[in-house]
């Protein structure tokens, strides 16, 4: 079978997750400053990195999900992991300057972009290991 008829057999549907996943995020970071709850006592282990992370590394983890059951060759599956990826830390930085230019109370953050890229490179590497193996 090739790549063409393995997309076309993926449906929209195997991706429903992973787009209500970004839209999700997306809302996250478009709240304006005030309505994020501090973390109070959690402030010294920076409990925002960890949710940056967990967040972006759900997109990555969403969208490879897809993918598992397909006739794609293992190769083919990590190659598109990996563009999954890039385009997740994209859209990582993408985000903050979101926040710095168009959300009322919010700010550029390096470091948080820091934690959405490694968060998608965690995700990329649980998802090479679960969802690339040849079936």
């Amino acid at each position: 079978m090739d790549n063409n008829s393995s997309f076309k057999d993926l449906g929209l549907l195997k991706f429903l997750p992973g787009i209500a996943w970004f839209l999700f995020v997306l809302i996250l970071i478009c709240l304006p400053g005030k309505s994020i709850p501090e973390a109070g006592w959690l402030d010294f282990i920076d409990v925002d990195k960890l949710v940056h992370a967990g967040l972006f590394g759900g997109i990555v983890f969403l969208f490879c999900r897809p993918f598992r059951k397909t006739s794609f060759e293992r190769n083919e599956k990590v190659r598109l992991f990996i563009r999954i990826t890039l385009a997740t830390c994209i859209w990582g930085i993408t985000t903050e300057l979101i926040q710095k230019y168009f959300v009322p109370g919010r700010q550029f953050d390096l470091m948080d972009w820091a934690a959405d890229s490694l968060g998608a490179i965690i995700a990329f590497f649980v998802s090479k290991r679960w969802f690339a193996r040849a079936i």
